[in-house]
């Protein structure tokens, strides 16, 4: 009988009821067969969680809570729903502005990381220089549809230090082709230690510099983080 019952939960890829619906107590029928739909259920969503969140690539968080004192917040923003990722649902971007070490990726991340968990939502990030790479190489093998059809599938995408790397033409426009995929279809965060005005040294094109200006900005939201180097501080507290 247990082989019999381990064969039709394996043809019904019921997993958790293949391995341990021996374990269920119940009073009734319809209380195991409720158990067994939630633990069954649970089990999926733990997985795809942990598969969305491997798929992302995002940077470990490490330290202290994330300080909001030095942080300047657009119109119509507030922490919860920043935090929260409400932003995607309406296909908006957000721009992180500020100096190296103020938190920026940081709050990116932890945005990332919340939209998976509470939502499901599908995030990857990258820095620009290695999403860069990615595209180069790609164009190079003749894979561009395969990672453009990955990027499709995001409900966010995180792009981290933009404006640290002069990019090469091709480089440079193979990215705008990128933020033309997002375009009012799912959700950017953009970090930048520039201001828009300087990125033509990213883009090295007046011209495609403002067309990715013009597109980022049509639906985004700018937040300042006026504070020194989080790390810097650090350090130097800790040399005291």
């Amino acid at each position: 009988m247990n082989e019999v019952i381990q064969e039709y939960a394996k043809k019904l890829k019921l997993s958790w009821v293949r391995e341990h619906y021996h374990e269920i107590e119940a009073a009734t029928q319809e209380e195991f067969l409720l158990k067994l739909f939630e633990k069954e259920i649970e089990q999926r969503e733990d997985r795809k969680i942990n598969l969305l969140l491997k798929a992302a690539t995002l940077p470990e968080l490490y330290g202290k809570p994330f300080d909001w004192k030095e942080i300047e917040l657009g119109q119509g923003l507030d922490k919860e729903t920043l935090l929260q990722g409400a932003f995607i649902d309406t296909k908006e971007n957000m721009i992180f502005y500020g100096g190296v070490g103020a938190g920026k990726t940081y709050l990116s991340t932890l945005i990332g990381l919340n939209a998976i968990q509470n939502q499901g939502k599908r995030v990857k990030f990258y820095t620009v220089a290695s999403l860069v790479n990615h595209l180069l190489d790609a164009h190079e093998k003749g894979t561009m549809n395969k990672l453009f059809k990955q990027i499709e599938k995001l409900d966010l995408l995180i792009l981290d230090e933009l404006g640290y790397i002069p990019l090469h033409k091709q480089g440079a426009e193979l990215l705008f082709q990128v933020i033309t995929l997002c375009y009012e279809k799912r959700s950017l965060i953009i970090t930048t230690n520039l201001q828009f005005g300087q990125w033509n040294h990213v883009f090295g094109d007046p011209i495609l510099t403002e067309a990715v200006v013009d597109r980022l900005i049509h639906h985004s939201h700018l937040v300042l983080f006026k504070g020194e180097s989080h790390r810097l501080r650090e350090s130097m507290f800790n040399k005291e």
